[in-house]
């Protein structure tokens, strides 16, 4: 799955950095995307191979919480990336005539820029709480086959509501944040879609935001079901919280490509021109 997600997202950037007919807004938002969501694999898999396949379950607490910081950061990198697709989408259906001279090239850099500064900042004291505040474990054994923020907090012997307030706050600050604008803006295009005259033109607009659509709420359902699997379903099975974690960060990563792929024409035509060429 790792290798074919790697391959996925790889030909999807060489695809975007080929043809200059895709260098638009909405295929730049798609390759840093397609970087992402490797990058994210990449922080994850190699010690699950490890844990799995060569029964080497033990990792240094740093690396740990490096781990969990990359991990972190690289969700709310392709959280941010989601909502600057969906408000891509939002401007090209409701106000398309302005669409080109609202999203520049500036833009578009200064909004990957922000969307990782933000991701990075807000993960960041997530490290400081947990090595400077809790000095004491009452157990060494996380219930993952990563390091993630709650897992290893509920580790601690100590008080641990300042991290799990912080955790809430961050969680707000993106996945609630950009889930909101996310929502908002769909709502915007569909009521748009509908109010056009021509069938043909409302199929084209619905089909150009339906591949957006899957991988948000893949995304987003998943992220939610883990979240709060972790503050509330004390009575879920260990297996459970295991198989569904592991699905929430593997899984988005391996389907995107083919996702898009499959429902959007110009990366098809692309591709096929790719294989036959």
């Amino acid at each position: 799955m790792y290798l074919i997600a790697v391959i996925g997202n790889s030909l999807l950037l060489i695809i975007i950095k080929s043809e200059p007919s895709l260098h638009e807004p909405m295929y730049i938002f798609l390759g840093m995307l397609g970087v992402t969501d490797i990058a994210l694999l990449t922080s994850v898999v190699p010690k699950m191979l490890g844990i799995f396949w060569f029964h080497i379950p033990e990792i240094y607490f740093d690396s740990c919480l490096l781990q969990m910081w990359l991990i972190h950061t690289f969700q709310g990198i392709e959280s941010g990336i989601l909502l600057a697709m969906a408000l891509d989408r939002y401007v090209a259906v409701c106000y398309p005539l302005r669409h080109a001279a609202i999203f520049t090239p500036h833009l578009i850099s200064q909004i990957a820029s922000v969307v990782t500064l933000r991701a990075a900042l807000l993960v960041a004291p997530c490290l400081v709480l947990i090595k400077f505040r809790l000095q004491f474990y009452h157990k060494t054994v996380i219930s993952h086959s990563y390091c993630e923020h709650m897992a290893i907090v509920k580790l601690a012997a100590g008080n641990i509501q300042v991290n799990k307030i912080y955790g809430l706050f961050v969680a707000f600050n993106i996945a609630v944040f950009d889930l909101s604008f996310i929502t908002l803006s769909y709502i915007q295009i569909f009521i748009t879609v509908f109010r056009l005259p021509q069938k043909e033109a409302r199929l084209k607009a619905f089909n150009t935001c339906i591949a957006h659509i899957c991988v948000f709420l893949q995304f987003y359902f998943l992220a939610f079901f883990s979240f709060f699997a972790h503050r509330f379903g004390s009575h879920i099975p260990t297996f459970i919280h295991i198989l569904i974690s592991s699905i929430y960060l593997l899984v988005p990563p391996f389907l995107n490509p083919f996702i898009y792929g499959a429902k959007m024409k110009q990366i098809r035509i692309q591709m096929v021109k790719m294989f036959h060429s």
